[in-house]
Order: C-alpha cells, then structure tokens, then sequence
C-alpha cells in the first residue's frame, strides 16, 4: 500500500512537495501499523504499562527534536518531518522489544489459517472502514479549507485543531484501560456503568473547556502571527467534548457489545454529511468561518446519533441530557466568539455552575458508584 501510494504521487501529482509529504505519509503508514499490531497485542494481554511506554516515547523524542531544531534556527518542515519519523521508528523499535518473543521467530514457526484471517478481516475491516471515516469527518473539511484558502490560513486552523484535541491524549489513554475493563463486566450491569461514567465524564468535560481561555492567552503571546487563527478555537474548543464522549464511553460500548457494524454506518453518515457540508461552505459559499463551525457540528451530530443507538441498546434514557449539552455547548461558543475578553470565563464559570446543580443529584450518585466499582 506504501508503494502505490508513492508511485502514485510521482505519476499524478506536479508538485514536488506534494510528492514528498505522500511519500513520507507512506513510509509513516508502514511504521505506524507494525507498531500499532503490537500495541493492540499488548493491550489484548493487558500489559498497559509497556502500552504507555511506547506510546509516550514516540511523541517524547519528536518533542525533544523539533524543540532542539527550533532552538537552533531550523525551519525546514522536511526535517520536522523527519523528525517526527524518527520518533515513530524509535517507538516501534521499543514495541519489537517488549514484544521479541512474537517478533523475532524462525519463518518455519509462521502459518498461514485462511479460517482465522477471514474471521479477523470480517470484523477488523467494519473497524477500519469506521475509523477511516471518524478521521475523515474532520480531515474532508480540513482538505476543504486547504484547497480553497492558502496554506497561512490551513496552517492557522491546523493550529487551532490540534491546541483543541490536546485534551483527546488523556481521554485515549483512559479509554486504552476501560475498554478491556468492560469486556469482563457482566451486561446486566453496563447500563448502570454507562450512566455512572457519562454524568461524571462530562462533568469533568465542561469544566475543562475553560482550559481554553488561558490557553488561547498563552499560545497568542507565544505564537502572535497566529493570534488570527487562535480565535478559532472558540468554535473548534468543544471539540473533545464530543470527541471525548465518543471515544471513552460510546465506541467502547459499540466494541463491548460487538456492533462494529452499527459504528461503521454512524461514521459514514457523518462523513457524507460532512463531504456535502464541506462542499458548500468551500466551494459554494467559501466561508471559513461556517467551515470550521461545521466541524464541531458535524462531530455532536455523530455522537447523539451513535448515543440515541447506544441507549436504545441499554435501555436508558439520554435525551434531556443531550439538549443540556447542547446548551452548554451553544453558550461556551456564543461567549468565546462575541467575547473577547476575559469576561467570558466569568460568564461560562456562571453558567457551569448551573449546570452543576442541575446535574447535582446525578454527579453525586456517579461519585458513589464509581467508589462501589472501585472497590469491586
């Protein structure tokens, strides 16, 4: 796949950065999936300490590269690329050593079970095809924005993105623990863990997103050329709210109850909805501003629709939960868009305390059960 790839940036594409990025993205493919099956295996084995470890130095030694090549001047995305390569082979490296005894074998050892390999595609592919388009709801608008606005302001909002998924690295590594947590949990009682973990979850969610006002501070004195870009994050800062809600407790209940189909057709919903969004606010009416809107839109689309499903599946009822989200969600946007001040921490602080003693009852009743299972 690497190799087609390549070649078919060399065949088809003048530009010779272009050229570079896909075949880098390809060497980055082949990197990223050997390391990826051994994560998975050390997951499956519930080693989460060796889980972590590779995980963490990977990003460690692309930190420390590209902080030592700013330092010292260097500008060049060729090498930060590079750079970022490097770290994935170190990881992998240290992933092919935690795992030796299934890595280095005699060819003989290895077999072919036709049986075996079609039971894993048969699962595995509705997985792969459900997070190709969980990457693409994003990535298709982003594609959109890169194609009709330079790369200055693609870079402004790549900037923006990623300072509003920040939160997602936490979340993910929870998620890595829960998962193989719930598998072994008796169905009777997932409803309740559901709803235990969704009250407490986005308790945690909404109080983090005034993380935004003085992140946004700090990255716009650190960062002053992208001050322009940085007022996106009022739009893109909820982001992990849905993100998060999707990844800890939605997908892992879809893979805990085996409906890998149901996830797929949910995120491929999402993505044409996004392909027909993105189409008319870049093309037709070329606006950024709808255009980066309609991601956050797009990502609490997929999650009420996937927990309207999830539910139905557990027998609960999420609907006044969803609308109060919503709010929640409205008003942080309104006041971080409009309001550009430090005002705004006041007023969404007001606003989350509210939400608080609504959700009073429910959040105290979490902090319980979370105790109980705890203990269990």
């Amino acid at each position: 796949m690497a190799m087609i790839i390549s070649i078919m940036a060399v065949l088809f594409l003048a530009d010779k950065n272009r050229i570079f990025i896909l075949q880098m993205t390809a060497l980055s493919l082949v990197l990223a999936n050997a390391r990826y099956m051994l994560l998975y295996t050390l997951q499956a084995t519930n080693r989460v300490k060796e889980y972590a470890k590779i995980t963490t130095i990977g990003r460690i030694v692309y930190f420390i590269l590209v902080v030592s090549l700013l330092f010292f001047g260097v500008r060049e995305y060729k090498i930060m690329i590079f750079a970022d390569l490097i770290g994935r082979f170190i990881s992998l490296a240290y992933a092919m050593y935690f795992c030796k005894d299934i890595v280095f074998r005699k060819v003989s050892t290895f077999y072919l079970d036709f049986k075996e390999a079609k039971e894993n595609i048969s699962v595995g592919i509705k997985l792969l095809f459900s997070n190709m388009a969980s990457i693409l709801i994003i990535g298709t608008v982003r594609f959109g924005i890169e194609r009709s606005w330079d790369v200055s302001t693609f870079g402004k909002i790549s900037l923006a993105l990623t300072a509003s998924n920040s939160m997602m690295l936490f979340i993910n590594a929870v998620g890595i623990v829960v998962f193989p947590i719930l598998k072994r949990t008796d169905e009777k009682k997932l409803p309740r863990i559901f709803t235990t973990m969704r009250d407490f979850l986005m308790a945690l969610l909404f109080g983090a997103l005034i993380i935004y006002y003085p992140l946004k501070t700090v990255l716009s004195m650190w960062l002053p050329q992208y001050a322009s870009g940085l007022m996106y994050m009022a739009l893109l800062f909820p982001i992990f709210v849905y993100e998060g809600k999707m990844a800890l407790l939605i997908n892992t209940y879809f893979k805990t109850f085996r409906k890998e189909k149901l996830m797929m057709r949910i995120n491929l919903i999402s993505l044409i909805l996004s392909l027909f969004i993105t189409f008319i606010t870049t093309i037709l009416f070329k606006s950024l501003d709808i255009a980066i809107l309609s991601i956050v839109v797009l990502l609490a689309f997929r999650s009420i629709l996937a927990e309207i499903f999830l539910s139905k599946l557990l027998s609960i009822s999420v609907y006044k939960d969803i609308i109060l989200e919503l709010m929640m969600t409205l008003i942080f946007i309104l006041t971080g868009w409009f309001i550009n001040s430090w005002y705004t921490v006041l007023i969404y602080g007001i606003v989350y305390l509210i939400y608080l003693a609504i959700k009073r009852k429910d959040i105290d009743n979490s902090i319980k059960n979370i105790k109980v299972l705890m203990e269990a």
